[in-house]
């Protein structure tokens, strides 16, 4: 019976292959077979599609109820088995890296349509990671969706030639050369789309190849694209078609010509699927839902992390989400250094009339960061293993002829440098700058093998003699190419270096560029990414600023990815739950055309804890903060129903204190203009919102927290705690403010609860909250001492050294019991004073040839 049951199964798999699963049982039913037997079959049908559904990774969030046809490859199978064979070739191993391949793309391909059902126009989008191997995985889906019958593939491949002809190139390889007889090609390597004569040639029935068209997003290729696609409409009755679209918030959200050419070729395609990729998709998800356009309304996609990636979170760190103990939040590689404000002048003008005839000057610290990257290059010539080129990627202008400026200076000092090698204290320069780099980052913390400057001397001429300075921009002839040997390169560009393109063996970064958008910002890093054999040796040389808002970032994109997450988990979609973006007071979250239709999100501090952990360090600033913090105790003193003396453990407790007594405090108490979720006018708004709805709020616990061993602080002649100690995060924020990062712990949340609570998590305290004190908030005040020095000693961190003492504020809010208030936040970046280059999108508009 198990023999006969399964060749019928296998006949229903074949069935498949030409019908959906609806159509292919209706089949079985004509062939006769038993319904328990057809009952039977589509139980094992489900429990595969459910394997497929159920995958832990990745985490999908599907719009109803999609029919899962697709339950992973099969033996006949040929493109896909290709893939697998050169991913092996290269080195891939089959855990995890092949397997996570097969699920993250079988989980897309389950959420396409059946290339066999009569009409469809699926839109969905894929989340990946800044150089991860987003084009490996959709080149994985193009493959298995061929295998089941897709006909026409087109790509859309970012905006500029050398991502389309990386992308078309990577495509050939992984697709084409493999089963060459399966495919024809509408695009070639150095050959954009031009309209072809005989459409019937490639879609007609006699033709049975898949058909590849890898195109920039340019208005006149997608235009003579969809004019050719519109003439062979007889023939794409039945053609399903999967359109790519790489880099997807670029270009193709909000723009006058690209997006409406991209819907009016998904209309001349009956049967077509849009996914987007992109590692940045606020733009795509703050898209109108209701409109005709490119929302991903049937399924968004959040791929996990591949081991051994380089992202924002492990390179600039980031804060605590709700929910999490900062103790645990990474404080990020040491790997970021410091650009100087009085440097940026030096390498980018300051105003657009600066431009024209601007000559850099190579400050001492780009001077450094050239030294590094040559060593990086020697050393790892030395070790002998990992990615063969070396790139150092300096981007500071979106200006072509600033870009170009770079090039004597630059050459100067390679040659320079060359002949200075037997200069006995350049080379003591350069073994205390190695020597440095390598001391604040072990080799040994990485896997790595430590190599001494003596040893990297001898392949360092060399190395100089083969650098190459490039200006690669979409003027220059000169660009990057790692086809023919391995590179070693500077080169110095702008918006062709930012999306998508793939800097080969990228060590060493020089990053100063002015931009204004997180989509724009984290696209610019072409940093992050894989660095097997040399994990230990990337640098990146930026403003304070600038790797601020990297930190800010990577908290968005985690809270990002975890909103993602909850659709999995509360059976949400894409069209019942908009995910939500954390906003800066300094950055838009993306260009402002493609938020004309986000709405700002109603926002709650149920069940969160609120800290400040961004302070100015001047002494007014802060004086006002301790005569804040003094007339809250002393109001508390006055008004509170308890006081718990506690200060052998260097804390005070006041209890049942009257919500205004807070609210004053909140209205008196100065946050950080850095810190958008601390703001006093919504906490304070939400506090009397949930007092006048629900009574909840009315009565508060006040709580002084010290060190018990530190010196002393005195609110009051009787409320005296030891302050403190919180070093700052090194290189963040500039002059004049500090970011500490972490201020209350998981004990502190609990201060005003009965019972030992040293050994509760996270959730056991929010739920002993509820359980105990129910309606009641609870605030923190943290004297924090001056100085400051880190103890133990850190790499990325260094003394507060404020000019006076530094109050800090833990506020903790229960989990209301029936319903909840919420109050909206509306922040407008203030730019005034910064001079932003946003990104050149005249190409989209160029002709071509």
């Amino acid at each position: 019976m198990t023999d006969d049951f399964d060749a019928m199964y296998e006949t229903f798999q074949a069935l498949l292959e030409t019908f959906p699963p609806s159509e292919a049982v209706k089949r079985l039913e004509l062939f006769g077979i038993e319904q328990d037997v057809i009952e039977a079959i589509r139980a094992r049908h489900e429990e595969q599609t459910i394997r497929i559904k159920e995958l832990e990774e990745p985490h999908a969030v599907v719009m109803g109820n999609r029919d899962t046809w697709y339950t992973g490859p099969q033996a006949k199978d040929k493109c896909w088995p290709a893939i697998v064979k050169l991913l092996r070739k290269e080195g891939w191993p089959e855990q995890p890296a092949i397997r996570d391949l097969d699920d993250s793309s079988t989980r897309v391909v389950s959420l396409l349509n059946h290339p066999k059902e009569k009409a469809f126009s699926t839109r969905g989008l894929v989340v990946g990671y800044v150089q991860s191997g987003k084009t490996t995985n959709f080149t994985s889906v193009m493959a298995k969706a061929a295998d089941r019958g897709y006909k026409l593939f087109i790509v859309l491949a970012g905006i500029h030639n050398g991502l389309r002809r990386q992308t078309q190139a990577r495509l050939v390889q992984q697709l084409i050369e493999p089963n060459p007889s399966m495919w024809s090609q509408l695009t070639g390597l150095d050959n954009d789309f031009t309209p072809q004569e005989n459409p019937a040639s490639y879609f007609g029935k006699r033709n049975k190849t898949h058909v590849l068209c890898v195109v920039k997003k340019n208005a006149t290729v997608l235009r003579k694209l969809a004019q050719w696609l519109d003439k062979a409409s007889d023939y794409l009755e039945d053609c399903p078609a999967l359109i790519i679209d790489d880099e997807a918030d670029q270009a193709t959200v909000a723009t006058k010509s690209i997006n409406p050419l991209i819907l009016s070729i998904m209309s001349s395609l009956p049967r077509s699927a849009y996914v987007g990729y992109t590692a940045s998709p606020f733009a795509n998800l703050l898209i109108d839902p209701s409109a005709q356009d490119l929302y991903p309304r049937d399924f968004v996609v959040n791929l996990p992390k591949p081991e051994g990636h380089f992202g924002t979170e492990v390179l600039f760190g980031r804060y605590a989400l709700d929910g999490e103990d900062p103790a645990d939040v990474d404080d990020g590689y040491d790997m970021i250094r410091s650009v100087p404000a009085e440097d940026v002048p030096c390498v980018r003008p300051e105003t657009k009339a600066d431009v024209e005839g601007f000559e850099p000057v190579l400050t001492d610290t780009l001077m450094r960061a050239i030294d590094y990257f040559w060593m990086v290059t020697a050393a790892r010539r030395v070790r002998g293993t990992g990615n063969p080129h070396s790139t150092m990627l300096i981007h500071t202008s979106v200006n072509t002829s600033v870009h170009n400026s770079f090039k004597r200076p630059l050459e100067h000092l390679r040659g320079k440098r060359a002949k200075s090698l037997t200069d006995v204290a350049v080379l003591n320069r350069l073994r205390t700058v190695w020597e440095e780099e390598t001391a604040r980052v072990p080799a040994e913390d990485f896997g790595e093998t430590p190599v001494s400057f003596d040893s990297l001397l001898a392949e360092l001429p060399d190395v100089l003699d083969s650098c190459r300075v490039i200006m690669d921009n979409s003027s220059s002839e000169d660009r990057l190419d790692y086809e023919n040997g391995p590179v070693v390169a500077i080169a110095v560009g702008g918006n062709t270096l930012s999306r998508g393109l793939t800097l080969e063996g990228l060590s060493v970064s020089y990053f100063v560029r002015a931009v204004s958008a997180y989509d724009t910002l984290l696209q610019m890093g072409r940093w992050f990414g894989f660095r097997h054999g040399y994990a230990d040796l990337p640098r990146i040389w930026m403003t304070d600023e600038l790797a601020e808002w990297f930190r800010h970032l990577a908290t968005v994109e985690t809270e990002m990815r975890r909103d993602i997450d909850i659709y999995m988990t509360e059976s949400e979609t894409p069209l019942t739950f908009a995910v939500r973006l954390r906003t800066h007071p300094a950055l838009r979250v993306t260009a402002a055309a493609k938020m004309r239709s986000a709405v700002t999100a109603a926002s709650s501090y149920a069940g969160r804890r609120v800290q400040t952990h961004y302070f100015r360090t001047d002494a007014e600033w802060l004086r006002g903060n301790i005569r804040a913090a003094r007339d809250l105790v002393e109001a508390s003193i006055a008004n509170a129903v308890k006081v718990e003396d506690r200060s052998a453990e260097g804390r005070f407790v006041f209890r049942d204190v009257p919500y205004d007594v807070v609210t004053d405090f909140l209205a008196s108490y100065r946050f950080h203009e850095k810190s958008p979720e601390n703001d006093a006018d919504l906490i304070s708004a939400y506090i009397r919102k949930r007092v006048a709805s629900a009574g909840s709020l009315r009565r508060w616990n006040v709580a002084v927290v010290g060190n018990p061993h530190g010196e002393p602080f005195a609110f009051t002649p009787d409320v005296v705690v030891g302050r403190s100690v919180r070093a700052r995060l090194a290189d963040t924020l500039g002059p004049g403010s500090a970011d500490i990062k972490t201020l209350m712990s998981r004990r502190d949340a609990a201060v005003d609860l009965s019972g030992d609570a040293s050994k509760l998590t996270e959730e056991d305290i929010m739920r002993e909250r509820q359980t105990q004190l129910p309606d009641t908030g609870l605030l923190v005040l943290y004297p924090i001492d001056k100085t400051s020095e880190p103890n133990p000693p850190k790499k990325t961190r260094k003394a507060l050294a404020a000019e006076e003492h530094v109050i800090g504020v833990g506020l903790v809010f229960p989990k209301p019991r029936n319903g909840d208030s919420t109050v909206e936040k509306y922040i407008s970046a203030d730019l005034s004073g910064v001079r932003i280059e946003d990104e050149d999108l005249s190409l989209l508009e160029e002709e071509e040839a």
